[in-house]
């Protein structure tokens, strides 16, 4: 060995020389930005596409019910409180296009009686409106011996609204008369004889003479006859009529009569008049009715009372969530951090709470809290009472992993109190799994209040606000003859739910600090 250091030896300084000596040697700038860990997360997140797809769904439904109730007829919406003859407007079909095109356009399928099918034609007639947009098919029965014929048709929901009997006072009767002028709508319509057609009396569609039945009597071409009542001038209108009125061709004595005037002078005169429901809807909220989700069972509008209970679903899922992740956050921190005695007590109380059926929780505050505080906080308490304790368990499992680390004990030997230690050495590492258990607490407590509400356990239901699940359990009645009413609402927990819960596995692949780094 020392042989072979001893040839180096023999070797002048002047023969050896720096590598790289003629250039400077200097740090060399980064191409690439450092990443933080919530941008690393995002950039994982989004390889994730279901998840991409579920989030911009959440967003969009959160959208619809921050700003849905502004889209729709603030006339309209405000008259659910006073009018109670807003029931006249009930089960109006969803209308989107044009009527005539057989989808989303306000009319509905269905199979009438040869007596309905008269009524119907009668009705145009009468409104100068279409009604039955389209004859689907015609088939004949026989019951007891008799034929009788059935049509399949297109009806115009919105133009075959029944017509309505009204009382008015004379400042009322006067208006609507000068509405009419103004605008050249026909919304009062002749008075029928009951003596002509007795049917009227439950069926004030019916303005010609019938039998008891309502079927039409034609006269000698084939057409109509109409049964309105005649009194000559003394008809109560000074307003504009039917175009076959015969006050119009100078026939003051045929003239339809408009109304039926009650009370005296003294008291003042009431007026019940018969109305087109349609132009009636017009001269009431200043607009045409149309409805892009249709109306329910009550005659409200779906699209805003399906906004507003979205608003009401989220609002309460949020504050639950928020105040469920501080007091859960806080307990779990406390027994994963110190464990031993204390951590064996504070489990046995989860334990305790957490074995009390959420339902019975339910049923006790809405029996006996929801008197005294209301139905929406004894709701709110009732979520809150035990749903911290699956938070609790998320943070106390978080903290029994980490506060053996390395860096844990690093800052427990420079002097960190237990404080700081928990809430900015390891919180921090736990926080992805505790924002996933977070926002999943959100559709979770949206589904649970639908149950409820669903099964009738509690009721949110009324004139001034509802939830999703008050419209599935309002609407269950009329699954049937109009399914819209559940459709809407159904579509949006549906959506709900499923976005949610692929949103939630991609938020807990992206939060997880084991795949920092990790490229697919």
């Amino acid at each position: 060995m020392n042989d072979q250091f001893a040839l180096y030896r023999d070797i002048p300084r002047e023969k050896f020389a720096l590598v790289g000596e003629e250039r400077a040697i200097k740090d060399v700038k980064f191409d690439t930005k450092p990443v933080g860990y919530l941008r690393d997360a995002f950039r994982r997140f989004c390889r994730n596409k279901a998840s991409v797809v579920a989030g911009i769904i959440i967003l969009i439904l959160l959208l619809f019910a921050v700003v849905g109730p502004f889209f729709g007829h603030d006339t309209y919406t405000e008259a659910y409180q006073t009018d109670v003859s807003i029931v006249n407007y009930q089960f109006m079909a969803p209308r989107l296009f044009s009527p005539g095109t057989g989808f989303w356009d306000g009319t509905k399928k269905q199979e009438i009686s040869k007596n309905r099918y008269d009524i119907y034609l009668a009705m145009e007639i009468e409104r100068n409106k279409d009604i039955i947009t389209k004859v689907l098919a015609e088939r004949t029965t026989e019951q007891l011996g008799k034929q009788s014929v059935l049509y399949t048709v297109r009806v115009d929901t919105y133009t075959s609204l029944k017509t309505q009997i009204m009382t008015l006072t004379q400042a009322d009767y006067d208006a609507l008369q000068a509405w009419q002028d103004e605008h050249q709508i026909q919304v009062i319509l002749p008075y029928v004889d009951e003596s002509k057609a007795p049917a009227t009396k439950n069926n004030p569609d019916i303005w010609y003479v019938s039998d008891q039945k309502g079927n039409a009597k034609y006269d000698a071409d084939g057409n109509y006859d109409p049964a309105y009542k005649t009194n000559g001038t003394d008809n109560y209108t000074s307003t504009m009529r039917l175009a076959s009125d015969p006050y119009n061709s100078g026939n003051t004595a045929g003239a339809y009569r408009y109304a039926k005037r009650t009370g005296t002078a003294s008291s003042g005169y009431n007026y019940v008049v018969r109305v087109d429901s349609y132009n009636m809807f017009c001269y009431r909220y200043g607009f045409e009715p149309s409805f892009i989700f249709g109306t329910n069972e009550r005659g409200f509008d779906i699209f805003t009372r399906l906004a507003e209970g979205a608003r009401f679903s989220f609002m309460l899922a949020i504050v639950v969530s928020v105040i469920n992740l501080f007091i859960g956050a806080i307990y779990g921190a406390i027994e994963g951090y110190y464990g031993g005695a204390a951590d064996m007590i504070m489990e046995r109380v989860s334990d305790v709470l957490s074995g009390v059926p959420f339902m019975v929780v339910t049923v006790l505050f809405n029996l006996h809290l929801a008197s005294k505080v209301g139905i929406i906080p004894a709701l709110l308490f009732a979520f809150v009472l035990t749903g911290w304790i699956g938070m609790a368990s998320r943070v106390r499992m978080q903290f029994y992993r980490f506060k053996n680390q390395e860096y844990v004990l690093a800052a427990r030997t420079l002097g960190a109190r237990d404080a700081r230690i928990m809430f900015k050495h390891i919180f921090p590492n736990s926080l992805g799994t505790i924002i996933t258990g977070s926002i999943l607490v959100i559709p979770g407590v949206i589904f649970s209040e639908t149950s409820l509400s669903y099964l009738g356990i509690i009721n949110l239901d009324s004139t001034t606000m509802s939830s999703v699940g008050s419209m599935l359990s309002t609407g269950q009645a009329c699954m049937t003859t109009a399914p819209h009413v559940v459709l809407f609402p159904a579509l949006f927990i549906a959506l709900l739910e499923i976005s949610f819960n692929l949103f939630g596995n991609g938020l807990r692949d992206a939060f997880n600090p084991s795949l920092r780094g990790v490229e697919e």
